[in-house]
Parts: structure tokens; C-alpha cells; sequence
């Protein structure tokens, strides 16, 4: 143990403020579209609206990536999304996978949780990665999309105005101030949003008592990347601990404060050492460590009633606020990011209505309420709230040492995917005995994809792009010709689509043909779908079904073209 402060094996570039060309204390240039956070949300939404070729302007106050391990926990969900903007290899070159973890009471295990994983999945269900690193991955994406992604560090946000038409952002730097007109304003400026409090919107729902101290140490270990729980130990009676290994040989320490603890004294390294030196002693480490980064953090279940107030939208921690217990704070806010991209850029380069953003907000709230359910229960056991919960809490672990059928309650419900099932742009479609219904992301199945260059392994998620797709499962991978006449009439209109035919069989496949055939050579792929030569799925561009159809070419083709017009003029 060493008493030092280790640096972090990871060092930030330092980017220096700039200022636009400047007309009488104004940004001569009217944006399109400007994001306030250079957060893993705010880089998203950037390189999201990217894809689509709609440029916009990133506002962040500091000078480069944060520093602190905060979000370390990346979902399978938010990995798909991620590889869509072209950011994925770092995360899985650098970033730990882990299926599962383990949770103790005093001496005793009571509980190892696997998270789903099966042979069609591409991705691990979960990777482990600090933020400082999910955003360089971000950034350095970014940087790939200069054109399109105007990046001004050291920038800070001192007042909104706004209006029907947008809003006016004043901006301070050290190189001076001025004005800067948009006309959509996204805030994704974190849990003291600047711009939630210009506009005096609050946030609403519950606040914990319950606080955290959290640690990153480095330390060398051969242990496996695992999530552990440890309910009461030796190390730290009467509270809870949970572990993360990251990469480099940082690992993550949230211990719980007991009642009546001084929080200023409590993160002084003084007195965590010697309880993260108990803990690892508990454990049977026994290599040397030193601490990096200390700090506290305390639980909040809150959000915003609505995500969007006319030309200002809201995302991540600056529309909600979700417990740490599940990690569904940062994949949330890359759920926000993406489902928020592909709107913004249909509504700006007149694809769509504005209504369009209002689904955003029904959409992504609903999720929130989804999320701050689970988040509630796993904060509520991890840190009871009462008594009576503290009693019901003790009950549960002292029962799973033994009885099997009481683990699920200890269970933390890891973050997963939220299926949009009330969304108002879902479409009317056909029942299936099987299958993704309209506002679920699609599932994930390996495929053979064929093209005139041959054929290659992928997997369903592979056939998505910044559009709409169609996939039309087929018996020889001929394409009808309503649906062909569909596909030429929405790409005379502008509007980003492709149909991809599927099928259970080897195509025979031109050598001239410019569309890629996915064939199903599982044999699961028809099966999980619940699909037979002549259903259609329409899928969105962040990976949900917007409608499903069962029938003839004609009737399927009708129908994905009214759900568009449905999704788009609404």
C-alpha cells in the first residue's frame, strides 16, 4: 500500500479554446444544430448526427476527456450503438468483457448471476471500461468527422435564450466572450445541466440518503473481470462494496458509508486506506496498491417530466439522473443519443416533421421510468432506505445461503435494451407467433452476408446503416416489385432506405447485383423472427421495429410506406 496518489496509466490530450470567426461579439454563423456536454452523450449525438451528414457544433467547458474512472460499465446495447458510429474497436481492443459476477453476505456466496449470452450474439453483454477512455474512443471518432463535428473546448454556457426558431447561447473562454445563434439546441451537460437551469426546469423524483465513496486503485491481479458484491463483510461491517477490474490494472472500489459518517472526513485518504487495504485483505490480495482517484457519490432516481421544450432538447444525465446500481446511467444516455441523432438530422434536413422530436421525448422518458424502476429496487437493496427494508434485506441474504429460490431478490438486474412498446410512432402490424413486435430492438443472429464480392460472416445487426431497412425475408432472394418500386420512390424523395432480402438457402447471387442478401446458414434466424418467405420487418435507424408484415409484396409495400409517413408527419 502506498500512501501516494498514483496517476492514471491513461494521459489527455489538452485542447485550448478557440473563438469562431466573430461579427460585433456574435459567431458570424448561424448552427444548425449545437451540443452543450462533451460527454460520452454529447460525442454520440455528434457522431450520430454525422452519419446522417448533419453538421453541428460540440460546447464543452473543460480542455479534454474527464478524469475519474464515473461510468465503467458498457452494455451489449450500447456497444451496437457504439460500432454504428464508428467507435467500436477501441472499445473492445482496450475494454474488459465480463458475463456475470458474484455477491457475498458476511463469509458466504450467495449468489453468481450470468447475464444472458448465447451463440447468436456478436458482443459481450457487458464491457468494462472507464470514462476517460469511452470518451477518447468518442473523440478520436470525432476527430475522424471535422467537417462535420466542430468541437470548442474550454467554452462554457453562461445564458439561454430561446424560441420557436432556436436559441441564442451566451459563451465564455478564456480567449473572450460572444453570442452563438442554433436552431436546435441539444443539452447534454450532465447532472447540473447549465441549460436545464437557464430554462428552470427541474428535475423530479427521489433522492437517497445512502452515500459512496468511491476508489480506483492500481493493482495487479489475476483475478477475472467479474462484478463483486460484498453485503456486510469483515472489512466494512454494516455496509456494501462492490468491485470492478479495469484494464491497465485499475480497479474500482464503491464502499457505503455508514449512518452519522462525516463525508468531507470520510474521502480523505487517511481514512480510506485502511479501508480499502481490510477489503483486500478479505479478498487474499496481497500485491501492493496505491489509490488514484478518490471521490463520493450519492444515489438519485429523478428525471424530467418531458425531454423536449420546443427547439431545446434534453438528454442523458442532464434529463435524468439514475442510480449506478445496474450501470444504467451512461448506456441510458447513449440510448438517449441514439435514438435522439437520427430524429434531429430527418427533422433538419427536412425529412420529417418536428413532431417527430416529440417521440424522442415519449420514447425516452418512458425509458427512464423503466430505468429508474430497476435502478430503485437495486438502490433500495443495496442501500435500505428504512428499517423495515434493512430488515427485509438481512432476511433475503440469510435465506439464499441455503435456499436457492430467494437469489433472484439479490440479483442487481443488470441494464438491457427498452423496447418502445407504446411509442406513438410504432406502426399497426401483423401478429406473429414469434418475433420483435414494433418499438423492440431487433434481436441479434449470424448470418452469411452475399454480395457480388461473395460471400462473408455478420450478423443481422451488420445490415443497419443511418436509414430505414427493410428486410423482407424471402424464399430465392428476388426482390418484388412493389417492394423494388418502394425502394426507388422513397430514394427519389431523399429519404434514406434500403430492403435487404434474407433467406434460408445459398443464393444464387448476380454478379452484377448491387444489394446484399443476407442468408440465414443457422437455420435460426427464420425461427427467432418468426418469419416465413414474405415477411417484412421495417426496422428504424437506431435498430428498432417500427412495423412487421406478413402477406403479399403489394400489401407489405403499402403498408411500410404508410408507417413511414405515419413516423415522419405525424
Amino acid at each position: 500500500m502506498s500512501a501516494e496518489f498514483t496517476p492514471y496509466p491513461f494521459e489527455a490530450k489538452q485542447y485550448a479554446a478557440r473563438l469562431p470567426q466573430l461579427e460585433g461579439g456574435r459567431d458570424m454563423e448561424r448552427h444548425a444544430v449545437t451540443i452543450v456536454g462533451g460527454g460520452p452523450v454529447g460525442f454520440a449525438i455528434a457522431l450520430g448526427l454525422a452519419k446522417h451528414g448533419v453538421r453541428s457544433v460540440l460546447i464543452e467547458a473543460d480542455e479534454s476527456v474527464c478524469y475519474g474512472s464515473r461510468a465503467i460499465c458498457i452494455s451489449r446495447r450500447s456497444l451496437e450503438i457504439i460500432e454504428r458510429l464508428g467507435a467500436l474497436d477501441g472499445f473492445l481492443s482496450k475494454g474488459l468483457p465480463w458475463t456475470g459476477g458474484r455477491s457475498f453476505y458476511r463469509d458466504d456466496e450467495v449468489l453468481h448471476f450470468t447475464m444472458p449470452q448465447d451463440e447468436n450474439q456478436k458482443l459481450p453483454p457487458m464491457v468494462n471500461l472507464a470514462q476517460y477512455h469511452i470518451e477518447q474512443f468518442l473523440l478520436d471518432a470525432a476527430e475522424r468527422h471535422a467537417d462535420l463535428i466542430d468541437i470548442r473546448w474550454r467554452t462554457k454556457v453562461t445564458a439561454v435564450q430561446h424560441d420557436a426558431h432556436g436559441a441564442t447561447l451566451a459563451l465564455s473562454t478564456p480567449e473572450g466572450d460572444y453570442t452563438a445563434q442554433t436552431g436546435w439546441l441539444i443539452a447534454a451537460d450532465g447532472g447540473r445541466s447549465t441549460v436545464r437551469e437557464a430554462l428552470g426546469l427541474k428535475l423530479q423524483g427521489t433522492s437517497y440518503e445512502g452515500r459512496y465513496v468511491i476508489v480506483d486503485i492500481l493493482l495487479d491481479s489475476p483475478r477475472p473481470t467479474e462484478r463483486l458484491a460484498y453485503f456486510d463483510p469483515a472489512s466494512n461491517p454494516g455496509s456494501t462494496v462492490l468491485v470492478h477490474k479495469q484494464p491497465d490494472n485499475v480497479w474500482r472500489i464503491d464502499y457505503q458509508l455508514r449512518d452519522g459518517e462525516d463525508a468531507d472526513e470520510a474521502i480523505k485518504p487517511e481514512n480510506v486506506m485502511p479501508r480499502v487495504q481490510s477489503l483486500l485483505d478479505m479478498m487474499g490480495e496481497k500485491a501492493s496498491w496505491s489509490p488514484i482517484w478518490i471521490t463520493i457519490y450519492k444515489a438519485n432516481a429523478l428525471t424530467l417530466e418531458r425531454y423536449r421544450h420546443g427547439r431545446v432538447l434534453f438528454a442523458g444525465d442532464a434529463a435524468h439522473l439514475v442510480p449506478i446500481f445496474g450501470v444504467r446511467g451512461a448506456n441510458s444516455g447513449i440510448d438517449d443519443a441514439d435514438n435522439l441523432a437520427w430524429k434531429v438530422a430527418f427533422v433538419v434536413k427536412g425529412l420529417a416533421n418536428e413532431a417527430l422530436l416529440d417521440s424522442y421525448s415519449d420514447e425516452r422518458v418512458f425509458a427512464a421510468h423503466e430505468n429508474l424502476s430497476y435502478g430503485t429496487k437495486s438502490t433500495e437493496f443495496m442501500a435500505p432506505p428504512s428499517f423495515a427494508f434493512d430488515l427485509m434485506r438481512t432476511a433475503v441474504l440469510s435465506l439464499a445461503r441455503e435456499h436457492a429460490a430467494v437469489r433472484s431478490l439479490i440479483n442487481p438486474r443488470q441494464t438491457s435494451a427498452i423496447a418502445y412498446t407504446t411509442s406513438p410512432i410504432n406502426a399497426v402490424s401483423d401478429a406473429l407467433a414469434l418475433g420483435p413486435t414494433p418499438g423492440t430492438v431487433l434481436p441479434e443472429c449470424p448470418l452469411m452476408i452475399v454480395d457480388r464480392e461473395g460471400a462473408r460472416e455478420g450478423h443481422v445487426t451488420d445490415l443497419l446503416a443511418p436509414r430505414f431497412t427493410a428486410l423482407y425475408f424471402s424464399e430465392d432472394g428476388a426482390t418484388p416489385a412493389p417492394l423494388a418500386a418502394l425502394e426507388a420512390q422513397l430514394g427519389q424523395c431523399g429519404l434514406p432506405f434500403a430492403l435487404v432480402p434474407l433467406v434460408p438457402l445459398a443464393p444464387r447471387q448476380p454478379a452484377d447485383a448491387q444489394r446484399p442478401i443476407g442468408w440465414d446458414h443457422t437455420g435460426r434466424l427464420f425461427p427467432l423472427y418468426g418469419a416465413q418467405p414474405g415477411t417484412l420487418y421495417l426496422v428504424r435507424p437506431d435498430g428498432h421495429v417500427l412495423g412487421r408484415w406478413h402477406g403479399d409484396a403489394a400489401r407489405a409495400a403499402e403498408q411500410a410506406l404508410a408507417a413511414l409517413d405515419h413516423a415522419l408527419r405525424t
